[in-house]
């Protein structure tokens, strides 16, 4: 009867032996399950992170709107060899001759549109200038400003400092506005004719001075009878070769 009861007893402890390692290799299978369900929505998030990160939609600077000054003074679609100097930036010819005819490599600004003699839009262009800085263009090439407060008639003659700019559709290098000395030339509306024909008409009485603005002078030839002849005389001469002229010193007409 004992032997009998130690070998149950011996099978009863082989078979829970038996489960208990069957239960430790299904529980370590199912860790290891677990494990790969877990990590594969971490790498799937992984990479839909990069893939939303690389993909993101690029958004570009915002150009700006603001229209450049010199677009109000080009002409759209006209020829760009007659397009204004600020239109365009050019190329110096550093082997142009000065005074000769020279052709300048030209291109024209952002936002211009222009085109050549066969109406095709076109960037890069050539014209045909004379080599000579702004400063050495005739004066009917650039306008500058005047002065109203420098005395014209004064031996030597006056000069003033101005500032000149040249005409849009003239082109020549360096700088377009720059500083000149002009002689005084501006004129407050007085004329010569008149002037000498007052002298020698109604001289005597200083009319001649008086038209011209130079009260003082005109009341002492009033009074003294145009100096008894001998000043109405000078002034006819003085008057005559421009040496007299208007009390503002502007320019006779």
């Amino acid at each position: 009867m004992a032997a009998r009861w130690w070998r149950r007893a011996l099978r009863g402890l082989c078979g829970a032996a038996l489960f208990l390692s069957q239960l430790s290799v299904l529980s370590g299978r199912a860790g290891s399950l677990m494990t790969t369900k877990l990590s594969q929505p971490q790498s799937t998030l992984a990479k839909s992170l990069t893939s939303t990160s690389t993909n993101a939609p690029y958004f570009k600077a915002v150009e700006s709107t603001e229209i450049p000054p010199y677009l109000t003074n080009c002409p759209s679609n006209g020829l760009c060899s007659r397009l204004p100097p600020d239109c365009m930036t050019c190329n110096t010819n550093y082997s142009c001759v000065y005074g000769k005819t020279a052709t300048f490599d030209c291109k024209v600004k952002p936002h211009v549109h222009c085109v050549d003699e066969n109406s095709h839009e076109q960037e890069n262009f050539t014209i045909n200038m004379t080599c000579q800085f702004c400063w050495q263009l005739a004066t009917s090439d650039y306008v500058c400003t005047n002065s109203t407060n420098c005395m014209t008639v004064s031996c030597p003659r006056q000069r003033y400092n101005a500032t000149c700019t040249v005409r849009d559709h003239i082109h020549c290098l360096g700088n377009r506005v720059f500083p000149k000395m002009l002689y005084c030339n501006w004129t407050g509306g007085y004329k010569w004719s008149t002037a000498l024909a007052l002298s020698i008409t109604l001289g005597g009485f200083g009319a001649d001075r008086f038209y011209l603005g130079q009260w003082r002078e005109g009341l002492g030839k009033l009074f003294s009878f145009g100096g008894l002849g001998i000043w109405t005389l000078i002034d006819v001469l003085l008057i005559g070769v421009g040496y007299v002229g208007p009390a503002d010193g502007s320019l006779y007409i």
